[in-house]
């Protein structure tokens, strides 16, 4: 497979290099966390003169490395490498194998000539709160499966069939060395079953797998529509569920979500500058988990994009909302969704996913919630449509989903 460089996180760990914290790297299981530290980030620290001997790297679920997930020994290893004043750079993957990881890793955190670097794949080292651990001393950088942009680089057909593999198959790593689509359907499913629900349950005690099942699937088949937990458990509810409580629902999916598994967006009410409570959409962080749940049934390509769209704009490291205009149309008031409210220090754009604009009364409804917003941030609607980018006489931004994508700076055009 060809090497990927994903220079947009590697950029983060450079930029975070020798900050004093630790650098915790976090992302659901098997997208490419030890392979951003070793080789891309060692490559880069050899590169600038780092000597081999000034890197300290463990791979802990290794059996030969198994004593060292005694705290003591490891400690003491780590100190036995540190022969000078200069600085040395701590490497440890699966750091969670280690009993009371928490304080050995805030320890080093007092030598000035160490910088540290874990990662860890269980879900309780992936949970959404693991920063907590460090009392305010871990500095998260966060990895996401690859990106269309990073899987079109590896990928040995134009980008219509990357497409096209991508909306299906989605993007962890290691579906660019499966062969068939039997083989890659099979992956994902296994993925899932054997690493993803096994974590949950295991850290979590969850006592109904099977509701556990069908809380992701019914996420899954809600992706780009809007829902919550009570809807949930009304559904439950009607499907004869009698001991099932809406607490356990809202545990269910807060799982879920702390597994990295899915990603929740809140609503914001645009006009009124507030957020909504409830309902709110979820996101698959890979869009092939999300269809491997559904045995690749549902797949309706503007929920995938739509999917696709939103993980791209986190990968950027947008703050992403899903947005709510209310506007009155004959002397009665209705709320009109924009799809993504984006928010990057002072940077806004408002986002519309569409599979196309071929009609006038397609382009009118499209983009009525964004004209009918009011404020002067960019706007953009986004097209499966290989098209050229071009601007609406009210000045909303129309480009294809090939130039979103593959042009990191797309939303500056």
């Amino acid at each position: 497979m060809k090497k990927i460089e994903r220079n947009i996180y590697l950029n983060k760990l450079i930029s975070r290099r020798d900050n004093g914290l630790i650098k915790i790297i976090t992302g659901i299981r098997r997208c490419g966390k030890s392979y951003l530290l070793d080789p891309l980030f060692i490559d880069y620290l050899k590169k600038t003169g780092v000597k081999e001997d000034h890197i300290i790297k463990l791979e802990l679920d290794r059996e030969k490395n198994k004593k060292y997930h005694d705290p003591k020994i490891l400690d003491e290893y780590i100190h036995s490498k540190i022969k000078d004043s200069n600085m040395y750079y701590v490497i440890l993957d699966e750091i969670q194998l280690v009993d009371e990881f928490e304080y050995i890793l805030n320890g080093l955190l007092y030598e000035k000539n160490i910088d540290v670097y874990v990662t860890g794949s269980n879900s309780k080292f992936l949970s959404s709160d693991i920063i907590t651990e460090f009392r305010g001393r871990g500095d998260q950088v966060r990895v996401y499966p690859f990106s269309f942009s990073e899987f079109f680089q590896a990928y040995n057909k134009d980008k219509y069939d990357a497409w096209n593999e991508y909306v299906t198959y989605g993007g962890m790593p290691l579906i660019l060395s499966k062969k068939t689509d039997e083989e890659k359907s099979q992956y994902l499913k296994e993925l899932f079953e054997q690493t993803y629900i096994r974590d949950i349950v295991e850290r979590n005690n969850i006592q109904r797998v099977d509701v556990l099942d069908d809380i992701i699937n019914m996420l899954a088949s809600s992706v780009g529509s809007l829902t919550n937990p009570q809807k949930l458990f009304d559904t439950f509810k009607s499907n004869g569920e009698k001991g099932l409580s809406l607490n356990t629902i809202n545990s269910y999916i807060k799982n879920i979500e702390d597994s990295f598994i899915v990603n929740k967006s809140n609503r914001y009410d645009i006009k009124g500058k507030k957020y909504i409570k409830t309902p709110q959409k979820y996101y698959f962080t890979d869009i092939g988990l999300r269809n491997a749940r559904l045995n690749f049934r549902q797949q309706e390509e503007n929920h995938l994009m739509e999917n696709i769209i939103y993980n791209e704009l986190l990968i950027r490291g947008y703050n992403v909302d899903v947005g709510v205009v209310e506007i009155r149309e004959n002397n009665t008031r209705k709320q009109l969704e924009v799809d993504f409210v984006c928010n990057l220090g002072n940077k806004r754009y408002y986002i519309q996913s569409a599979l196309n604009l071929d009609t006038m009364e397609k382009t009118v409804q499209e983009s009525k919630s964004l004209n009918s917003i009011g404020d002067s941030f960019k706007k953009i609607i986004v097209v499966k449509d290989n098209i050229k980018l071009w601007r609406s006489e009210e000045g909303i931004v129309i480009m294809g989903i090939y130039e979103f994508l593959l042009n990191p700076n797309s939303l500056e055009l």
